[in-house]
């Protein structure tokens, strides 16, 4: 047989098995659908059955609720009035079952609600009787009321009457669609199986020459599998490498912020130092204005260290119960100073706010944060407008925002009106140094500040912007029902820093010597006795020889026993001593879930002369 004539034989058979597959699959598929539509016409027949039974359940409630209550007024035996009770506890929950069930023909809801409220009139007539005889009046005179109730009973019967009929015609209708269609899937079914014979034998007449044919492709069809799936693990490596790269420009992103920032600062830190050094000798004036300078370049790469804490929810957080309206309040004047004469600043303080449980000096740092991001973007004045009120997230927005909790929140929002931002800018707002500001004018991390404290505070915040309007964030904090924490109310006079007694004894653990002697020399300077400890098997020492410690000021993260552990050893001696912790990061020993432990009295490193008197003073007065 010559190459072509093959081709021909090969063709003409592929032809007719697809024909004869394409007739199959016909059949098939019209059976199926028959099958289907068979179940469905099965399943509206049992549906208009319920209905029919359901209208017999409420038929026969009234029924039995008259006839109980009759019986009841013509014996005065109680046990009649139970198929009153059982009426008038199922009548209602039955009727609404019915109209639910026909909830797809209209027809039938109209006349459902009409049945619902005929058999609520009957019900209340039924209850109007026994009132009535309770009251004394006699079955003759309960009898004049009989018209009224047999009017009621007549158009309840006729509304059933007329659901019934309804009901019995679309069973009617269904059982000969399902009769039809159960003789048409019959058929579908014979047709499958001459079809499936006819391929059968159809197949087998062609399989054998086919077979050597596939013997001789099947080689190649392997040597095309493993070419394809070499191409895939090539492909699966190449969007490994993707990834990585993405997490690597991320990680550079985030990493270069912090080292374009922090050199700056380090920049003026060393610059002025290294001034004052020179000034000195010469200048004492020119001097102090240098280290002056290096004091705010530390302070800036302090607060720089606390906004990337907070941005990656590890900061240690002090919550207390709040009352927003009062912190909210109590800020006008910082915001004053912080945004300017230029703006219209508006305040809308719900009455009756819920309160909340969240760390009210860093709450505030979010809300000046959001205020200076509204000033920056109003440069030609405009409209401040900060707002609190409760709000409740439901399910519906926890299920498209996926990090919420569904719940009560307490609600703190800060609205301008300047150019708005466009959503491919929203999206990114919350990213680290990411910043459409100007060179100079902001280091991006304000807006990541304030996520990574809300969510840390098991909140959520959200951003609506739209350009040429304005923007909105608004702040979401769980609810609490604690009581509002008074706070420290103690004024100190300006200037004027808490001192210390030389009686008052503190011992100091500090495993790196530059930090202990500097808190050492600042305890000092303040007026206390201060003995020192590089680590906490020295610190046990010292406390057993000791006879006095008032306070034990510790740092958290030590070789071999952390100062958490290192106070409980030594409260298990001196249950009374007082602790302050220290660190400039923690995660577990005194913060859990990014809260500081009830217990717990913390100082973050670094820390000022006024921090830390202010700090061990509260300790040791409390």
């Amino acid at each position: 047989m010559s190459a072509p004539m093959g081709r021909v034989r090969n063709d003409k058979a592929l032809i007719a098995l697809i024909v004869g597959f394409a007739v199959l699959a016909a059949v098939v598929a019209g059976a199926v659908w028959l099958s289907v539509r068979h179940d469905q016409a099965i399943r509206i027949m049992r549906h208009t059955l319920e209905v029919e039974n359901r209208l017999a359940d409420v038929t026969l409630l009234i029924q039995e609720a008259e006839t109980g209550q009759r019986g009841y007024i013509l014996s005065g035996r109680a046990e009649f009035l139970a198929p009153y009770n059982v009426a008038s506890t199922r009548l209602e929950p039955d009727l609404a079952r019915l109209q639910n069930l026909v909830s797809d023909n209209p027809r039938q809801v109209a006349r459902a609600a009409t049945l619902r409220t005929l058999a609520s009139d009957r019900m209340r007539f039924l209850r109007e009787n026994l009132a009535r005889h309770a009251a004394g009046e006699s079955p003759s005179e309960l009898a004049d009321r009989l018209e009224d109730g047999r009017r009621i009973m007549e158009d309840l019967r006729s509304v059933m009457l007329v659901m019934r009929a309804e009901e019995d015609r679309l069973l009617a209708l269904r059982t000969e669609q399902v009769a039809a269609d159960g003789l048409r899937l019959r058929i579908a079914l014979v047709a499958s199986g001459l079809a499936v014979l006819a391929l059968g034998a159809f197949a087998f007449a062609d399989a054998r020459r086919r077979l050597r044919r596939a013997l001789e492709t099947g080689q190649s069809l392997a040597s095309a599998n493993a070419s394809l799936k070499a191409e895939a693990e090539s492909r699966e490596a190449a969007e490994a490498q993707v990834r990585q790269f993405q997490k690597m420009q991320a990680i550079g992103q985030l990493t270069g912020g912090i080292a374009h920032d922090f050199n700056n600062m380090l920049a003026i830190v060393i610059g002025s130092l290294d001034l004052a050094k020179r000034r000195l000798k010469t200048d004492v004036a020119k001097a102090e204005a240098c280290i002056d300078s290096a004091l705010e370049g530390a302070s800036r790469a302090a607060q720089l260290t606390a906004r990337l804490l907070a941005f990656s929810r590890l900061q240690p957080l002090e919550p207390r119960v709040l009352d927003i309206n009062k912190l909210v309040g109590g800020m006008s004047e910082l915001l004053r100073r912080t945004i300017g004469e230029n703006l219209r600043v508006e305040t809308v303080l719900a009455g009756g706010l819920w309160r909340t449980h969240a760390d009210p000096a860093q709450l505030e740092n979010a809300i000046v944060n959001l205020c200076v991001n509204a000033r920056d973007a109003m440069p030609d004045g405009g409209k401040l407008t900060i707002e609190t009120s409760n709000a409740h997230l439901d399910d519906v927005y926890a299920a498209a925002h996926s990090e919420v909790q569904a719940g009560q929140y307490v609600m703190i929002s800060v609205s301008d009106t300047g150019a708005g931002m466009p959503a491919e800018v929203v999206e990114r707002a919350f990213e680290p140094f990411y910043t459409t500001k100007g060179v100079g004018r902001g280091t991006g991390l304000g807006l990541s500040q304030v996520h990574g404290f809300v969510k840390q505070s098991r909140g959520h915040v959200k951003i609506y912007s739209e350009p040429g309007v304005g923007t909105t964030i608004k702040i979401y904090l769980p609810r609490n029902t604690g009581e509002v924490d008074a706070g420290d109310t103690h004024v100190r006079p300006v200037g004027e820093l808490p001192h210390g007694k030389p009686d008052e004894i503190i011992l100091v653990v500090e495993d790196d010597e530059r930090v202990r002697h500097l808190s050492v020399d600042a305890l000092r300077e303040l007026g206390y006795t201060v003995v020192q400890a590089s680590d906490a098997a020295q610190a046990l020492t010292v406390l057993t020889l000791q006879p006095r410690v008032d306070l034990l000021f510790t740092d958290v993260i030590m070789p071999d026993l952390d100062g958490r552990r290192l106070a409980d050893k030594a409260r298990e001696a001196r249950p009374d001593l007082k602790v302050l912790y220290t660190t400039g990061y923690t995660k577990n020993a005194i913060v859990h879930n990014g809260m500081l432990d009830a217990d717990v009295a913390f100082i973050a490193k670094p820390f000022t002369i006024e921090q830390i008197a202010l700090k061990v003073r509260q300790v040791l007065d409390a």
